[in-house]
């Protein structure tokens, strides 16, 4: 055995000794008398909780005072989307919990919660308003586990004397998100007024970006078209609608709480969205009020509560009308080319790819497969520019300081050769579209939540690859990779492109801002969903190498023999465009003006 082992041992030795030496044994207790497990029974009687007074009772609730006390029961009803969780007390829905997502922390994700979610139905009768959420209602339902094709039906029913009632029924169906809710009245409501039917929802943050969160939740509510409150992250918004309202929804940045109405929409709807900006738990607090006429009640009145994500595809099968509004596509015009193009092609997509970033490769190559005769016709316009290059440099050369007769001239070589400066420009503008929609769809697609790639977490928010001890104006605390990627691509595009196109005079600098439009992007794009930036950033990688597999199929050979064939068969009469025509009277008009000013300058005492 070596020195150090020997030696090691002996100290090892030395330490147990000391311990059992140095360290005092612990004291053995007395023993004492066994006591009884603290159960009531053995301990002395827990007073019971105290009942309200009978005689405030039916003074303050007249002949509803035998439902004001009572003991809450619940009922919950399970199915493969969703758990709900039913109360006798005012026999309303407690808690719904969505089974097939997670929040951001992966903890359960509960769209009505019980101690965030207030519902209130202000009942007028002879006595004034009763709160009848306050009342407690009897059933004879149980709970349930729904299979796909079964319902369940759960109804609450709060009776007096004289076949006088109030009934609410729910219908929970063993699949989706629709709930259908029914509430009736017999001989109680005041004819002619209406039931004032409150919801307040404390919105808890689902999503991992607080200040994204607050930008995103509003209230939407439509009448003969949709309206939202403000979606300010940091001050209220307090609405009125001014028409009947034929549903409105609670929205969170991808899930939805709503209520929509049946054959007769909801009357005097007022709405509030209430933030708390030092409040780091609740998002927005939600309150909506509306109006249900009580000859409603007398029929027997039908809504619908969606309680689900807001995917599309879910939301345009609720039957309400444009309840698919819900989901955000961008302006009027962008609409379209979401709606009908990249929603079904994504949607196409995803029956063949499970990885949403190898979806997201796929959906650009077969976009700028689509787009590659507008990319080919913008490459043939660049490749006739870089021909006509030494000719524009020549009328630089010659007007040094003149620009105006600069821009005559070359407009009078692109009327010779019959180029139009504007061709290049017009298949990129054609794909702005696209581009623009694509924008507005990936922030919406909850599809992309929680799905990861790379080093990606979830896609439908940013990449955080770099937390900053500090905060960026305009940028935040965090650095976004893909972002980088994408900003890094757009130069290398822009550069590529600045090679092959040459310079245009003007009072802007283009390639300075080719240069620059992409770094005041990257601010932009930070906090916007990884999805989005990672779609950019193959975007320009396919276009480049899009790019460079045309340059070998353009001749700029023959191109430069059809410009100058074009040249001597117009070097006489030109073939002008009415754009030409009305740029070369601008400048025209501009030069004119200029010698004017210039003469004027030139008279004797003129001041300077």
């Amino acid at each position: 055995m070596e020195r150090n082992q020997v030696i090691g041992l002996v100290l090892i030795l030395l330490m147990l000794v000391g311990y059992q030496l140095l360290v005092p044994k612990p004291v053995e207790p007395e023993p004492v008398a066994q006591q009884q497990p603290t159960t009531p029974s053995a301990t002395a009687p827990v007073a019971p909780t105290p009942q309200p007074d009978s005689n405030q009772v039916k003074a303050q609730y007249g002949e509803f005072a035998a439902a004001a006390q009572g003991e809450a029961q619940d009922v919950v009803i399970e199915t493969n989307d969703i758990r709900v969780t039913f109360s006798s007390q005012g026999g309303v829905m407690k808690e719904v919990l969505l089974k097939k997502y997670k929040t951001y922390d992966e903890k359960p994700l509960y769209l009505i919660s019980e101690n965030h979610n207030n519902f209130s139905l202000q009942l007028p009768t002879q006595r004034g308003d009763i709160d009848l959420t306050n009342l407690y209602f009897t059933t004879s339902a149980a709970n349930r586990s729904l299979a796909e094709n079964d319902s369940a039906v759960i109804t609450y029913r709060l009776a007096l004397a004289g076949n006088q009632f109030v009934e609410q029924t729910y219908v929970v169906h063993g699949s989706g998100y629709v709930i259908d809710y029914g509430i009736r009245s017999n001989g109680l409501a005041v004819p002619g007024k209406t039931l004032r039917l409150g919801w307040q929802n404390e919105m808890l943050q689902l999503e991992n970006d607080l200040t994204e969160n607050r930008k995103a939740v509003t209230i939407n509510y439509y009448t003969d078209e949709l309206n939202s409150l403000s979606q300010n992250p940091d001050s209220n918004d307090e609405q009125v609608a001014e028409q009947p309202v034929q549903w409105f929804t609670l929205k969170h940045k991808y899930f939805l709480t709503g209520l929509i109405a049946g054959q007769q929409p909801f009357q005097s709807v007022s709405m509030k969205a209430l933030v708390n900006p030092a409040d780091s738990n609740i998002v927005k607090t939600m309150e909506v009020e509306a109006g249900i006429p009580v000859a409603a009640l007398q029929a027997g009145a039908r809504f619908k509560y969606f309680i689900g994500p807001n995917d599309y595809h879910l939301v345009s099968e609720v039957a309400a009308e444009n309840f698919d509004e819900n989901v955000y596509l961008g302006y009027a015009f962008l609409k379209p080319i979401n709606k009908y193009f990249l929603v079904p092609l994504f949607n196409f997509l995803e029956g063949f790819f499970s990885n949403y970033g190898i979806l997201i490769i796929c959906l650009v190559l077969i976009v700028k497969l689509i787009l590659t005769p507008l990319t080919y016709k913008s490459y043939v316009s660049m490749a006739k520019m870089r021909v006509l290059a030494p000719d524009l440099e020549e009328i630089r050369k010659q007007n040094p300081d003149d620009m105006a007769k600069q821009q005559q001239e070359q407009m009078k070589l692109y009327q010779q050769v019959g180029v139009s400066p504007l061709s290049g420009c017009v298949p990129v503008l054609a794909t702005m579209p696209i581009l623009f929609s694509l924008f507005f769809l990936f922030p919406n697609l909850i599809e992309l939540r929680q799905e990861s790639f790379l080093w990606a977490n979830d896609l439908s928010t940013y990449d955080s690859f770099l937390n900053l001890p500090f905060s960026i104006p305009f940028y935040g605390s965090h650095v976004s990779l893909f972002t980088i990627l994408m900003t890094i691509s757009s130069i290398g595009y822009a550069y590529y492109n600045n090679q092959m196109t040459p310079a245009q005079p003007g009072p802007v600098n283009m390639k300075f801002l080719s240069y620059l439009m992409p770094v005041m992007f990257m601010f932009v794009l930070n906090s916007f969903p990884a999805g989005l930036t990672f779609y950019y950033f193959v975007s320009n990688v396919v276009t480049i190498g899009q790019q460079l597999v045309i340059r070998k199929f353009v001749n700029e050979d023959r191109i430069k023999k059809i410009l100058d064939e074009n040249r001597k068969k117009n070097a006489d009469k030109p073939k002008q465009s009415k754009f030409q025509k009305y740029l070369e009277k601008s400048l025209q008009a501009a030069e004119e003006s200029k010698k004017k000013q210039a003469e004027v300058e030139k008279r004797p005492g003129k001041k300077k």
